[in-house]
């Protein structure tokens, strides 16, 4: 694991250790919900929908009890927001149901209601409790893994487990929050800055000195 070791290093130097979302988000209540909608959108389209959304329904309750018509309305701005829409009423429904208007704190649990797969779980757990129990793999993560060649999967789920195996438990939070950072900032999907990166030497994708 030397060298995975000496990736996570490098990538917080570049970007510091204390990496978090950039979903706003007051409580874990409100973390739920950015999280929630946040597949297959930037965070800027989702801290837009969420800032009217936040003031106007304040409680897991009031997701659940909502009109399907007006939450509809709220969530506009978002890529498949119909389907956000109906998913979000029913999960609601199960926290406050099942779960005690809480949010739990397993992957099994989180994953059980619709809308909510492993990414999505992943960060709610993380950022929400502090729990590391997978690598949320998104498309930043995905693409900066392969790229590094710590996978050959597209498959976030076979992604995730190559990672997993990869580097130590302890430093999953890191891997996913750093791997994301990269991908943002110079190992993007359309041009590989690789003259910029902190990796450009021991990445086998990197063009730097070829």
């Amino acid at each position: 694991m030397a060298r995975e070791n000496e990736i996570l290093d490098r990538l917080g130097e570049r970007y510091g250790k204390d990496l978090h979302t950039q979903l706003e988000h007051e409580n874990i209540e409100q973390l739920f919900v950015a999280v929630f909608l946040s597949p297959q959108c930037t965070d800027r389209q989702v801290n837009n929908v969420t800032k009217e959304l936040f003031s106007r329904f304040r409680s897991f309750r009031d997701y659940a009890n909502a009109d399907i018509r007006v939450l509809k309305r709220y969530l506009r701005g978002l890529n498949y927001y119909k389907t956000k829409a109906r998913n979000l009423k029913e999960s609601c429904g199960m926290l406050v149901n099942e779960f005690g208007g809480k949010v739990p704190r397993s992957i099994d649990e989180l994953t059980r209601m619709p809308g909510i797969g492993r990414k999505v779980a992943n960060v709610i757990l993380e950022e929400g409790y502090g729990i590391c129990e997978g690598i949320a793999v998104d498309t930043h993560c995905g693409r900066v893994a392969r790229r590094l060649g710590l996978s050959r999967h597209k498959d976030p789920y076979k992604v995730e487990k190559d990672l997993m195996r990869r580097f130590e438990k302890g430093l999953w939070c890191e891997v996913s929050n750093h791997f994301i950072e990269l991908g943002r900032d110079v190992c993007t999907a359309r041009v590989k800055k690789c003259e910029g990166c902190v990796l450009n030497d021991i990445c086998p994708s990197s063009t730097a000195y070829r």
